[in-house]
């Protein structure tokens, strides 16, 4: 089973909620758990799950490289490519790796076969595990990290996805936003679980969060953090299509201060732990049942 936690703006709790639920299934549950930093530009579930981490392996795509003797500068290969990662000038054909997706399609439309790939590498992927303190249980642990500078980050999101276990329930914690890393983590999960806040800001992006989610033909429900504060547009915009909100989690200046160290709630804070636990049979609910 694969639960992908996601908001469609950052800064609503979204890994509060990813790393608190796989510490919590992880004590409660007889199968296996595994958290996935699927926000590799930025990946912070470490922090609070502290993991030992065991292997770290790079990632990379493949780039076009140009063999001068054999191009003819026929321009193929830069009218082919639709990121602009080729530039054919009056000599000769320029690349830029960093625009470059991997997709290999200059070098299978050059007719001249003057184009090679080499590896670049965009990224690393680190794996682990986490010993939950307060109850001896394990966390499986798995993050992906973009390299500075690169603008990549959908090769990295695949490579972290890759290195899931086929069995047991990995929780995903995807990019925060709607753009293609968003899109990438939550693919292939069994349910999303959209995080928001009931503000303007937060209803905004949730409506396109819930669009996009809907669009990929996948099953969500939602949960509202920090829950007493701003109106109820967000409950009754959920009421008007049909999402379920699964948990509510109030404002709390005790949940803040455990975050602001690093610390995990469930088995510190009661009622947060109790908003967590209350909602875990009907993940595996609406997990389990038809689209």
């Amino acid at each position: 089973m694969r639960i992908a936690i996601a908001s469609g703006k950052g800064g609503t709790g979204k890994t509060t909620i990813a790393v608190n639920l796989a510490a919590l299934l992880a004590e409660s549950e007889d199968s296996a758990v595994t958290y996935a930093d699927c926000d590799v530009e930025e990946p912070n579930g470490h922090i609070f799950l502290a993991p030992r981490i065991d292997t770290s392996e790079a990632v990379t795509i493949p780039v076009p490289v140009i063999d001068e003797d054999l191009c003819t500068v026929c321009g193929a290969c830069s009218s082919f490519c639709q990121y602009k990662a080729i530039a054919t000038l009056p000599d000769r054909v320029m690349i830029f790796d960093e625009l470059c997706h991997g997709c290999g399609g200059c070098k299978l439309i050059c007719g001249e076969d003057a184009i090679r790939e080499e590896p670049r590498e965009v990224g690393t992927v680190e794996t682990g595990s986490s010993v939950i303190a307060e109850g001896g249980a394990t966390v499986e642990f798995v993050q992906g990290r973009l390299r500075v500078k690169e603008i990549q980050a959908v090769p990295v999101i695949k490579a972290v996805k890759k290195r899931l276990p086929g069995q047991g329930i990995s929780i995903l914690d995807a990019p925060p936003g709607t753009s293609c890393p968003m899109v990438e983590a939550v693919r292939g999960s069994d349910l999303v679980l959209l995080v928001t806040e009931p503000t303007p800001f937060g209803l905004h992006d949730l409506e396109i969060a819930v669009e996009t989610v809907k669009q990929l033909g996948m099953k969500a429900a939602v949960v509202v953090n920090r829950s007493d504060i701003g109106d109820d547009r967000v409950r009754r915009y959920c009421d008007r299509v049909k999402l379920e909100i699964i948990a509510e989690v109030p404002n709390s200046r005790e949940i803040a201060e455990a975050y602001s160290r690093g610390k995990l709630l469930t088995g510190r804070i009661d009622s947060f732990t109790t908003q967590i636990q209350g909602m875990i049979p009907t993940i595996f609910e609406l997990a389990a049942s038809p689209r």
